[in-house]
């Protein structure tokens, strides 16, 4: 009796210890089983195997618990009668399973009650428990194995019970309880929503967390889950302008002007120029820009602001100033070469 005392109680507290999630689609199932019916050796009598053939019907309240119905009939060869007794029975039985739905082997724990009529007359109620083992073939197809002690109410009545069959699943398999089918759910062991394929989304932003960069704080497709206050699709995390749409190429600052050089170093930004002149136009290409420039259409030199100067000679001094403009000299000595080389 402590024993089936002890039993009950674990029972009760299992649901709790195994934290069962919600109900999954396929939690109908039938089941059919060969018997082997042992009245013998629990009540001290030779041991006398017969048959029986069952038939049951399984409703997963949860992903681990399970409430059966099967229905039995066979022979029973029972202490003090020298003939095999019909037996036919029906039990209450809950079923608990502590792994998910999807195991390959799916052990589970059962116990009930019982009650069974002997020749279609005489009848004695029994509290079957005991131990089942599941094998997937299939998505929804099993192989069944399992034994059962049951403690009778009538005088040598305990007996035991060992089956073999076949169970077959309705619908489809959803470990984690949230709706969608396995099949169906890209993250089949983590409860999510349809609107991310069966995959939890912390922040709730339509973007699952296994493909979130961002997954606690909200953001958008565009940006793979990351916030982007100024929407120019560059994730604020990356944007050296975050408050400011801009360009993915300039990590989201702005460019108005169009010419690569983002505005905050432009000193342009309203004018097409060039990286070397800091985004300000050369109009006559010398190398100064035309905010410099003081001759912006005429290419010139540095030494001039910008403007051109004749210097055929190239030494550095203008003709005008050079005193020997066709021979490359020094402007220590005023355009002409320096022919003691004292300068």
């Amino acid at each position: 009796m402590r024993v089936l005392t002890a039993f009950w109680i674990t029972l009760c507290l299992m649901p709790v210890m195994l934290q069962a999630q919600l109900t999954p689609q396929n939690r109908h199932a039938i089941a059919a089983k060969v018997l082997g019916i042992d009245y013998g050796t629990l009540n001290d009598a030779d041991e006398s195997l017969t048959f029986g053939l069952e038939v049951a019907y399984r409703y997963l309240i949860t992903p681990n618990i399970g409430f059966a119905v099967p229905i039995k009939v066979g022979v029973a060869d029972v202490v003090g009668d020298t003939r095999n007794r019909n037996i036919s029975s029906i039990d209450a039985l809950v079923h608990l399973y502590p792994f998910s739905q999807t195991a390959k082997l799916q052990p589970y724990v059962l116990g009930g009650i019982g009650y069974v009529l002997e020749n279609l007359d005489d009848g004695n109620s029994q509290i079957p428990i005991g131990l089942g083992l599941n094998y997937m073939m299939g998505e929804n197809s099993w192989i069944t194995l399992q034994g059962e002690y049951r403690s009778s109410s009538a005088d040598n009545r305990d007996n035991l019970h060992f089956g073999v069959g076949y169970l077959y699943q309705f619908g489809q398999t959803d470990s984690d309880g949230d709706g969608i089918s396995d099949s169906e759910d890209a993250c089949p062991n983590q409860a999510g929503s349809a609107a991310t394929k069966g995959c939890p989304d912390a922040d709730s932003d339509g973007i699952p967390d296994n493909s979130d960069l961002c997954p606690k704080i909200a953001g958008t497709s565009a940006t793979q889950g990351c916030p982007d206050a100024d929407g120019d699709k560059v994730a604020d995390k990356d944007d050296m302008c975050p408050e400011v749409a801009g360009l993915a190429a300039l990590k989201g600052c702005p460019d108005t002007d169009g010419d690569g050089v983002t505005d905050k170093d432009d000193m342009c930004p309203e004018k097409a120029g060039e990286l070397a002149s800091k985004g300000c136009p050369d109009t006559d290409g010398d190398g100064l820009h035309d905010g410099v420039d003081a001759c912006p259409a005429e290419a010139g030199l540095a030494s001039l602001n910008g403007c051109p100067g004749n210097d055929r000679d190239k030494d550095g001094i203008l003709d005008d100033a050079d005193q020997c403009p066709d021979v490359a000299g020094t402007a220590a000595t005023m355009g002409c070469p320096d022919r003691d080389g004292d300068g």
